[in-house]
């Protein structure tokens, strides 16, 4: 058995403690990055109407006396038609290739450096507990928690390497801030050693795949309620409604958002599907026996069918807009049943809760 060493635990709480509020400082200002950046937009927007509609009544006023020989598709009238604005696209969302434009958003590039600032100091909570413990920091609720926040925050960052998922920041920053409350008021566990049950090299292989596919689940979520949101409010402009959601300018259109959706979570279902069948390897190490519907190993399975209904629902069935959406939040509702409830609620073999 390990020397468990409680100062190092110590030093992980404080060390959780000083990322969550670093986190809690990100969330602040990716938030003002979207209020920010819907007013700047919504300004560039308007000044382009005035000034093509200006350029239109300065054209047909040429016309009409006669002095402007009549335009073709290169003349100055065809010029005056294109759009003068290079922030904005079509119906009032951001670009739907999600790359990064030439615009300087200082809220979010100080957001961004705040985020990093706070999973290098998480990761060295991670580490300490670790260390502290003598073996891998998912043992229990509590590490389940700040482990599962670490590892989402870590995923959304080497995303955004390839992607401008900035605004996704509010929503990821805030789930991460959740996990990281809710261990330290609800599921907080004196650094100890493992139950026998979890003495074993299938915890690191196991769990870890089931972290890194939650992470990835989580980026997804965020993306299917912005999809829901982002919908609404282009139907809402298409029938020429007002833009209540006025920070949604900076979001991709809907598809965009459903299609990227779509293809993270096909990834995660391959590492979720490598979960059900490591635990069921490891289950029959421990147990003797694959399958034995206990409630953790039900639960596990049911967010498979979940995925895999909504994969096979989008790709062949035709299943895509809100529908698609609605499946992939139920599918990540199944995933926090999995990871709150059913530890804590449910009775089985899988009750590692800690408390």
């Amino acid at each position: 058995m390990p020397v468990i060493n409680e100062t190092l635990g110590q030093y992980s709480e404080l060390f959780m403690l000083l990322a969550a509020g670093t986190y809690t400082v990100a969330f602040i200002a990716f938030a003002w990055d979207l209020a920010k950046s819907s007013k700047m937009l919504r300004a560039v927007d308007l000044k382009a109407a005035a000034s093509s509609a200006t350029e239109k009544v300065t054209v047909a006023a040429g016309r009409a006396g006669g002095s402007l020989s009549a335009p073709d598709a290169g003349g100055p009238a065809g010029r005056a038609e294109r759009p003068t604005s290079g922030l904005t696209v079509e119906g009032g969302t951001a670009a739907g290739d999600m790359k990064y434009g030439a615009e300087r958003r200082a809220p979010a590039r100080v957001a961004v450096a705040l985020t990093v600032l706070g999973v290098l100091i998480h990761g060295a909570g991670v580490v300490t507990r670790a260390l502290g413990a003598g073996r891998v920091p998912w043992g229990n609720m509590y590490e389940f928690l700040t482990t599962g926040a670490f590892v989402a925050v870590a995923v959304f960052l080497i995303v955004l390497i390839r992607r401008d998922l900035r605004f996704l920041g509010t929503f990821v920053i805030g789930l991460a801030i959740i996990m990281l409350v809710a261990a330290s008021a609800a599921f907080w566990t004196p650094v100890g050693h493992l139950v026998p049950a979890l003495q074993s090299y299938w915890l690191i292989i196991h769990v870890s795949i089931a972290v890194l596919s939650s992470a990835l689940f989580t980026l997804t979520f965020a993306m299917s309620v912005l999809q829901l949101l982002q919908s609404h409010r282009q139907k809402n402009l298409s029938t020429g409604g007002a833009d209540k959601l006025g920070f949604m300018r900076l979001v991709p259109n809907a598809l965009s958002l459903e299609n990227l959706s779509y293809r993270i979570n096909a990834i995660a279902f391959i590492g979720w599907t490598f979960t059900l069948m490591f635990g069921a390897i490891w289950a029959e190490k421990a147990w003797g026996r694959f399958w034995g519907w206990d409630p953790k190993e039900v639960w596990t399975f049911v967010i498979w069918v979940v995925y895999a209904g909504y994969l096979h629902a989008r790709a062949t069935r035709g299943w895509t807009g809100t529908r698609a959406a609605w499946l992939s939040i139920v599918g990540y509702a199944c995933v926090i049943i999995n990871f709150t409830l059913v530890n804590t609620v449910f009775n089985g073999l899988h009750s590692y809760s800690g408390l």
